[in-house]
């Protein structure tokens, strides 16, 4: 079913199932690098996007076990005049849970194409979260916190910082060593586009005249804690055991972790950095220009997917095909 839809639609990526802590399924379709020919294989790393938000909703938990902050704890407290028009009773919660009410650097409600927000504010700049804080910390709020759920970007720009602050270290320094490192997730990293290692996958765009490019001037520069970390398959699937055998965090925060916080949708609900369609699905995703991803874990089947794509579209089809196959 996978290469058949694989053909007809032109994926490009990598699926891997696990099934029982064995492997069910392996496939890679399509090119890494059009131009060189050459071709993806399982460990290929692939960036995806907003499918990081929960690295960095675990190591907030991490921080919070430590004591160095609590899930109530106001951003106020240690961003002092940062934000003139926030309501002061915003708190890590209700950032973790895109429930704060705070303006977002890229508004779903009111933009549909990422890459309009690099016309004024160059791409290649935007290298670390203050970078981001000018295109959205004198807004004004959308609701009161707690108030409903809406995705929001800056509210986990807003995390990373206050994980450098606590611990003493970049975003990405920090989930590589607490997280990348104890779940054995050896090729996984923030990378910078401009500075890729062997191995990965660049993302393409294709254009209505059959034309292509790469996602280079689309997407910043380099990913931090809202997105952009790159990962592969086996790599993905080593987190999910990690997370699930308490590796990362302790079993009272793993729990939390994968707890309904807030109703999105009927049937949707979201935990702290990962959707939920309780009972049966836990799972993150990320869409880029340039990227497409879906990983889940399906407690009732104990299985575990993920789908990586460097094109804009194409993983959602194929988690399809994977849950109407074990649905029979």
């Amino acid at each position: 079913m996978i290469k058949e839809h694989a053909e007809t639609e032109h994926f490009s990526g990598t699926v891997l199932v696990q099934r029982d802590g064995e492997s069910f399924l392996e496939l890679a379709f399509g090119s890494a690098d059009r131009s060189e020919g050459r071709e993806n294989t399982l460990d290929t790393r692939f960036g995806i996007a907003s499918g990081c938000k929960l690295f960095t909703a675990i190591a907030i938990c991490q921080l919070i076990e430590k004591g160095e902050v609590s899930f109530h704890t106001p951003i106020k407290e240690y961003f002092e005049g940062a934000f003139p028009h926030f309501d002061e009773s915003v708190t890590i919660h209700h950032l973790l849970t895109h429930t704060s009410g705070i303006p977002d650097y890229f508004d779903e409600e009111v933009m549909d194409d990422f890459e309009d927000l690099w016309k004024q504010t160059p791409m290649y700049l935007m290298r670390k979260g203050e970078d981001f804080l000018p295109l959205f910390q004198n807004g004004h709020m959308k609701f009161s916190p707690g108030e409903r759920f809406h995705y929001n970007n800056a509210g986990y720009i807003i995390l990373g910082l206050m994980i450098e602050k606590l611990s003493g270290m970049t975003v990405q320094k920090y989930i590589n060593k607490h997280i990348f490192e104890p779940a054995n997730m050896n090729t996984s990293g923030y990378f910078r586009l401009d500075r890729l290692p062997e191995n990965t996958a660049f993302g393409y765009i294709d254009e209505p005249d059959s034309s292509w490019r790469t996602n280079m001037y689309s997407i910043p520069i380099k990913g931090g804690a809202d997105g952009g970390a790159y990962v592969t398959g086996p790599d993905m699937l080593s987190f999910w055991e990690a997370l699930l055998t308490n590796k990362l965090l302790d079993e009272e925060s793993t729990r939390l972790i994968s707890e309904p916080h807030v109703r999105v949708k009927e049937g949707v609900n979201y935990g702290y950095g990962m959707w939920l369609n309780l009972p049966h699905k836990h799972h993150v995703m990320g869409y880029d220009p340039g990227v497409s991803f879906h990983s889940a874990y399906y407690p009732e089947e104990n299985i575990k997917t993920v789908i990586l794509s460097n094109e804009s579209s194409g993983a959602f089809a194929i988690m399809k095909l994977i849950e109407s196959y074990f649905n029979r």
